[in-house]
């Protein structure tokens, strides 16, 4: 059981830091919107704590400690920290799921670039589709067509947000478009970079990102059927809420170097009706194909760890035991190696 003083900072670091979510989580009944709420502040705190600071690295590892301590059973005194650790309890939350997540704020903190829009699912897999898994599980909705569609979602919500943060990424030197992209366009990322300009190839990329995230978007519906009825809306209204993102880029004829979409107050009230009219019309639908065809192979090790039982053949993906611990690695010699550097030039200037 989550703390109620827990919760009430949980709630507060999400409205003000999350207003798509907190949007849509008025619509999810109280016995998943309290965990939500504190699944949502353990990745906000994730992502402020790299973002928000200059060595990302070691920020990266801290919450690596941080996530071993609350697996543990003795999470660190931080009302996040506290507030999740309860919820992985209740929940018998994957440790893969949250270390997924991890894994892709250590690929931030290295500076990867993605060169395929698969390595782009790839990243979003981690930082997205993880959190959308996560989300099922609270819902208790484990059958493994409903998590592939949860990823689905998940990897579209995130394809939105990279294309909106085109030119807010590029002066902070991020770069998340397939580079591949950039290659056919003839761009030098280098120079795109230093100068970022919604020039007309820009702008194309930028659209097919976002026809893509439409896809996936359409994609995932079906799997709502399979959540719980009272939770239908709030993932509803989470989907539109999201898309409408994309819709403010096109009406700025794809620029989102120069201008950031945002969505009004009054659209998130419009799409928290529409998504409980669309909840009744959907359950009186048949069930879609679509609800039964496998997970992006990105995200299969995601629904392998969250799932209740896999289908009897060909199970998808592969095992991830050790990966995560690879990368940790990886980004700690870089560390090390970083302030060993550091201090040889510190000695070699008092000499």
């Amino acid at each position: 059981m989550i703390n109620p003083a827990d919760l009430a900072h949980c709630e507060a670091s999400i409205r003000t830091g999350s207003y798509s979510f907190h949007a849509a989580s008025k619509l999810l009944p109280d016995r998943v919107r309290d965990p939500a709420l504190a699944l949502y502040a353990f990745c906000r705190m994730t992502d402020d704590s790299v973002d928000l600071t200059k060595d990302k690295s070691a920020a990266v590892l801290t919450l690596g400690e941080r996530l071993d301590l609350i697996y543990r059973g003795a999470p660190r005194n931080a009302p996040a920290d506290r507030a999740f650790a309860a919820v992985v309890e209740e929940f018998e939350m994957p440790r893969t799921l949250p270390e997924a997540l991890l894994e892709g704020m250590a690929w931030d903190a290295m500076g990867r670039r993605y060169k395929t829009l698969s390595d782009v699912y790839a990243y979003s897999a981690r930082v997205a589709a993880a959190v959308g898994v996560m989300m099922a599980v609270l819902m208790r909705a484990r059958c493994p067509h409903a998590l592939a569609r949860a990823c689905d979602l998940g990897v579209a919500m995130q394809l939105s947000n990279i294309s909106r943060d085109v030119g807010e990424d590029a002066h902070e030197g991020r770069f998340y478009l397939p580079t591949d992209w950039m290659d056919e366009a003839g761009i030098d990322l280098d120079a795109f970079l230093a100068d970022p300009q919604p020039t007309p190839e820009m702008r194309r990329m930028v659209r097919r990102l976002l026809a893509d995230a439409n896809r996936l978007y359409f994609r995932a519906e079906p799997g709502l059927v399979e959540l719980p009825f009272s939770c239908r809306p709030g993932i509803f209204a989470a989907r539109h809420i999201y898309a409408a993102i994309g819709r403010e880029i096109a009406r700025a004829d794809f620029d989102s170097i120069t201008r950031r979409a945002v969505t009004t107050k009054g659209q998130k009230i419009g799409w928290l009706i529409w998504s409980s009219i669309q909840t009744l019309i959907v359950t009186a639908m048949p069930r879609s194909a679509v609800l039964y065809g496998k997970p992006l192979p990105e995200c299969a090790y995601l629904v392998e760890a969250a799932a209740e039982r896999l289908p009897s053949a060909n199970p998808w993906g592969e095992g991830r035991a050790g990966e995560v611990i690879a990368v940790l690695a990886q980004l700690k010699a870089q560390e090390q190696a970083r302030r060993l550097a550091a201090l040889a030039e510190g000695q070699r200037r008092a000499i």
